[in-house]
């Protein structure tokens, strides 16, 4: 059944947003990919894992039907996806990217039909929030940039820096996934390695964006509750 071009343009928008608040634009990364564990984890709070899976794997044979790209891809039991991106070349890359939006589609096609038009639309917004809120937290480091030289400490941006370092956390644990995904004997401990270390990302997100806000600067303390993750 053709999709709508309403679902069309839901897709094609978060797999903008998501590319546009990339700290990283020349790095080879699948869009399509985050943008899907963005979905997965926003799905999964009200309706759980079991609420999710079915029809993430559902979804994914709807897409293959359409493209060879996904038929190496497949859906873990938490709902994961496995398979897509693992290759970092342009040319994969890109392929992917595609392979995924159809992905994407047919998943919000799929939520449309479960779930309705307004929760659909509800869900997709919060997505778009996430992504908004993290291109946010980015400007909001570099806009201290000229405050921080202008304090006798050139070139100094914590704020940045510590951005930046989260998204390098969450670029490895995406290589761990992979591994598990490739030694299944090892998989339930690599990912469990890979969510606290995408954890850790969000907290440091999450600190820079208070600290940022605050115009707190690197002498003052951290607040607690903060600080027992980062020690």
């Amino acid at each position: 059944m053709p999709l709508s071009p309403q679902i069309s343009d839901w897709a094609r928008r978060l797999i903008a947003s998501e590319g546009d608040g990339d700290a990283h634009p020349g790095q080879t990364r699948v869009v399509a990919l985050r943008v899907y564990e963005k979905l997965r984890q926003q799905l999964s709070v009200p309706f759980g894992i079991g609420g999710f899976q079915p029809l993430a794997v559902r979804a994914l044979m709807m897409a293959k039907g359409k493209t060879s790209r996904l038929n190496k891809v497949r859906v873990t039991t938490d709902g994961s996806l496995r398979g897509l991106g693992e290759i970092e070349t342009q040319k994969a890359i890109d392929e992917d990217n595609e392979g995924g939006l159809l992905l994407i589609n047919q998943l919000l096609a799929l939520f449309l039909t479960f779930l309705g038009e307004a929760t659909t639309q509800r869900l997709i917004e919060d997505v778009q929030l996430q992504i908004e809120h993290k291109t946010e937290s980015r400007e909001a480091s570099a806009s201290h940039l000229v405050s921080f030289s202008g304090s006798g400490t050139p070139n100094s941006n914590p704020f940045e820096d510590i951005l930046l370092e989260a998204d390098k956390l969450r670029h490895v644990s995406e290589r761990i996934e992979i591994l598990a995904d490739k030694h299944a004997e090892m998989e339930e401990g690599l990912m469990s390695v890979a969510g606290n270390i995408r954890n850790v990302a969000a907290v440091l997100d999450i600190y820079t964006l208070i600290r940022s806000n605050v115009g707190g600067s690197q002498e003052e303390d951290p607040d607690p509750a903060i600080n027992g993750y980062l020690n």
